[in-house]
């Protein structure tokens, strides 16, 4: 059995819109096991709080969480828009893809050394 591109879209819209709910009533995310684990910062950590803010329009909060996932949602949206709306005629060029991941390695990467302290997500 095939399942429709539409009901997967769905499915998957409704489990974001169920988390953001989620969000907005506890004002706590998931847990980033790798923080726990190693002390280090991933490049998600502050991720839940940084969206919180962008749905309360708290724009400077959400980059001061994590200024990577604030900076990527507007592409990440641009993606649905052209594999959805455009039902995956247009495809985004592996070179962006390559760049969109060395950027993130660099970002998990910086974020760890002490001079670069301003983007580890604040605490509460």
């Amino acid at each position: 059995m095939k399942i429709n591109k539409y009901k997967k879209f769905l499915f998957i819209f409704s489990l974001g819109v169920l988390y953001i709910f989620i969000l907005l009533k506890y004002e706590t995310g998931i847990p980033c096991i790798f923080h726990e684990l190693t002390g280090l910062y991933c490049p998600g950590c502050g991720g839940n709080r940084a969206v919180l803010s962008l749905i309360k329009l708290n724009f400077y909060q959400a980059l001061r969480y994590n200024l990577l996932i604030t900076v990527l949602i507007p592409f990440f949206c641009i993606h649905l828009i052209y594999k959805y709306i455009f039902k995956g005629k247009k495809r985004l060029p592996n070179y962006i893809l390559y760049l969109l991941l060395i950027i993130t390695i660099a970002f998990a990467i910086i974020r760890n050394i002490p001079f670069f302290s301003y983007l580890t997500p604040i605490k509460l």
